[in-house]
């Protein structure tokens, strides 16, 4: 049942318009010979899933009708009642009437049927090149063709012109959408795709001619169908290369934002394993969800699968951030998509828990959040305030033993991008002193306040201090966040990631490590006669807490800092243990474990594309042949293959598949929210749902763009009604 919580594009289900090539049920069954095929013959070629062709059966080996070879050769039809491939043309012009190529006419592509595989190419080609085909093809076309356009040498040449001039209206939608940027503004005629086509019209007589007689054919309305039959197409593709996989498996990556328009946009990707044994995440859409709770998400979820014919029981994984109402074990989408897939593993998203790891750590350690805090204040001045900023630019390009650089704040929700902001700071240090030095004498008084509060509180040495360990800390965090954030990364490489960092971590919690970073700060601290660096005061406890024994307390301000220091890096290592021992992450683990050692787990029974018994053959075999020790060493046995070899680890190679199919990390609906805020800007908030999502999936999918037949889309729009054919004609 569609959900009334959702806006999607309305016409989305003529994207899956189920056609003979994409069926996925069995041809039907009964009745033969010559009537029955040639009743059989539409109005397209009949090229349905090759795995229900027959095959071919030599002594040694079966061999089996190539689906690339329906690509190839687009005139090949399938024929249940003969078993064989025909010509569809030849089939449709030889077996309506007679003709003197008939007698030259080869009969296995007419009547009777070919199923030689051996020999497919060969054949195929020949058959292709021959004159009958070629006659076959002439006499389809023509009578495809109004009979006015077939008498008339005027009207043909007049659709020629037309369909050249729609070609270049067609490139002109393409080219603004894949840059991002608007077609039309307040007025039509001022905005950018008008302009555009008027500037292609110059010097374009015929063009120019045409657009006189035809403007509506530049209207909002043939703009908006051409990019929903573009954007049509590029989502086909996508599922369409699922569907081809060897098994299907995908998973689900979700992530919500809000627009310019403060409308809360949910972003859909999938991730799939392609036959190459690549990872891929493809971002498939935008949807407008009217509420954000698991239940109406979750829901969402099933429509636009459902939408995009993929199955919910081929689910393999769901990646979503760590909120309540995605991540929650009772009410959580996650949970809801489980209920009815417990397949569906579930993975918090990496980079999100590298996140809130790098945020536990930090504020754990008051030097780290005290020093952090004040380069945030002081980029957030330097934004807010022109004349620091001019009086800092000049103060820092004065100092030529430092680069300048400018001064940001940091970001308030990612932890692991505030690095460079700091390294800035500690790199112009001696600038920062002096520009708030003389901000705070100027006569602004807001402005003047907060630069003198800021001076005073750079002069203490507990600043410099604060600054320098928290980029020792957060520089490693950041690196791996920036390795989670890849295409892909596999849940086993996160986890591998993850271990070196600890160990990282935990090399650093030495006093040698410290004292280097505390003598560092010292001698800043000298250079710049600075304050020293020491403890705040502590407070004694009450007698009655600690009786007659002394209380505790740091000698030195070294020692005091060094506990703050290993205290960061231990709850970096805690928390890193526990975000990364989640259930499904466990589960993978134990696949993976399978993988490698060979020995059968019982999660293996779970899952129905696997055979317990099969799967433990070829990895005793798999691992008699070949040294592995973690999945993506497996993965690139598996690449250098030759085919032949490789068919023998059918269930290894599933087993790998599942494997690589959960995302490590949500960025890439992260990364369509880039696109989102470049196509919907406050000067284009009245862009309507189904446009927005037509424009974003067309700008952010540029290189299958680019690889569209345009001729192919006009031929798709031309169709939807018989005046345009008539204006037209046939683009192909």
């Amino acid at each position: 049942m569609i959900s009334e919580n959702i806006q999607v594009i309305p016409t989305l289900h003529v994207i899956f318009q189920e056609t003979d090539r994409e069926r996925e049920t069995e041809p039907g069954k009964g009745g033969s010979g010559l009537d029955q095929h040639k009743e059989e013959l539409g109005t397209c070629p009949h090229q349905p899933n090759t795995r229900f062709i027959e095959t071919q059966s030599l002594k040694n080996k079966t061999l089996k009708f190539q689906d690339s070879w329906f690509r190839q050769y687009k005139w090949l039809h399938y024929s249940p009642s003969l078993k064989g491939v025909l010509c569809f043309y030849c089939s449709k012009y030889f077996g309506e009437q007679k003709s003197a190529l008939a007698s030259k006419a080869d009969g296995a592509f007419i009547n009777t049927g070919f199923s030689n595989w051996k020999k497919a190419l060969q054949r195929f080609s020949e058959h292709e090149d021959s004159d009958c085909h070629s006659a076959a093809v002439t006499t389809y076309l023509h009578q495809k063709q109004p009979v006015s356009t077939q008498l008339s040498s005027q009207l043909q040449k007049q659709q020629q012109v037309a369909r050249n001039s729609f070609l270049k209206i067609v490139g002109g939608v393409m080219c603004l959408a894949r840059q991002g940027n608007a077609l039309r503004g307040h007025d039509n005629k001022e905005g950018n795709f008008h302009q555009l086509i008027k500037y292609k019209a110059e010097g374009d007589e015929e063009l120019l001619s045409w657009l006189q007689r035809h403007n509506n054919f530049t209207s909002p309305k043939i703009q908006n169908e051409v990019l929903q039959i573009v954007s049509n197409t590029i989502v086909r593709e996508i599922t369409q290369e699922i569907h081809s996989l060897p098994v299907v498996q995908f998973s689900l990556i979700i992530d919500g934002t809000q627009d310019a328009a403060g409308v809360e946009q949910e972003s859909f990707c999938l991730r799939f394993v392609d036959k190459n044994l690549q990872p891929r995440e493809e971002f498939i859409g935008l949807y407008q969800v009217t509420s954000t709770t698991g239940e109406n998400i979750a829901s969402v979820a099933k429509d636009v699968l459902i939408r995009l014919n993929l199955p919910l029981s081929q689910l393999r994984g769901q990646t979503y951030d760590g909120a309540a109402n995605m991540s929650g074990r009772m009410q959580g989408a996650q949970a809801h998509i489980k209920k009815e897939q417990p397949l569906a593993v579930y993975v918090h998203c990496g980079p999100h828990c590298v996140n809130l790891i790098t945020q536990a750590a930090c504020v754990s350690a008051p030097v780290i959040r005290d020093a952090m805090q004040l380069v945030h204040e002081l980029g957030v001045l330097f934004n807010q305030s022109g004349k620091f900023k001019a009086i800092f630019t000049a103060v820092a390009k004065s100092d030529r033993t430092a680069t300048h650089t400018s001064l940001k704040p940091l970001c308030p929700t990612r932890w692991t991008v505030r690095t460079p902001a700091m390294r800035s700071v500690l790199s112009q240090y001696e600038s920062v002193l002096t520009a708030t030095e003389e901000m705070s004498q100027s006569t602004t008084m807001e402005m003047s306040a907060r630069a003198s509060g800021l001076h005073k509180s750079f002069l203490r040495g507990n600043t410099i201090l604060g600054i320098i360990l928290a980029e020792d800390v957060m520089a490693v965090m950041e690196e791996l966040n920036i390795s989670l954030q890849q295409r892909s990364q596999t849940t086993s490489g996160m986890l591998a990631a993850v271990d070196h960092v600890k160990r990282g971590l935990q090399a650093k919690r030495s006093e040698v490590h410290f004292d280097w970073l505390y003598s560092r700060g010292s001698q800043i601290v000298t250079s710049l006669n600075l304050q020293p660096i020491k403890m705040p005061h502590v407070r004694q406890p009450p007698k009655r807490f600690t009786g007659p024994a002394t209380s505790h307390s740091h000698s030195t301000a070294q020692a005091y800092y060094r506990m703050q220091y290993y205290n960061t890096l231990d709850t970096a290592v805690v928390q890193c243990n526990e975000r990364f021992s989640q259930d499904g992450l466990q589960r993978l683990q134990k696949l993976e474990d399978v993988l490698i050692s060979g020995n059968i787990d019982a999660v293996v029974d779970e899952y129905p594309e696997l055979d317990a018994m099969a799967l433990e053959v070829q990895l005793k075999m798999f691992q008699a042949n070949y040294t592995c020790t973690t999945s993506s060493e497996v993965a690139d046995t598996f690449r250098e293959m030759v085919p032949e070899v490789r068919h023998l680890f059918k269930q290894v190679e599933i087993l790998l598949r599942l494997l690589m199919v959960v995302p490590a990390s949500s960025a890439e609906a992260e990364r369509s929210f880039s696109a989102l805020r470049r196509l919907k800007t406050w000067l284009r908030t009245m862009m309507t749902q189904t446009r927005l999502n037509n424009v974003a999936i067309r700008h952010v999918h540029q290189e299958k763009l680019d690889a569209l037949d345009r001729k192919q889309i006009c031929q798709s729009l031309v169709e939807l009604n018989n005046e345009r054919l008539q204006v037209f004609g046939s683009f192909i």
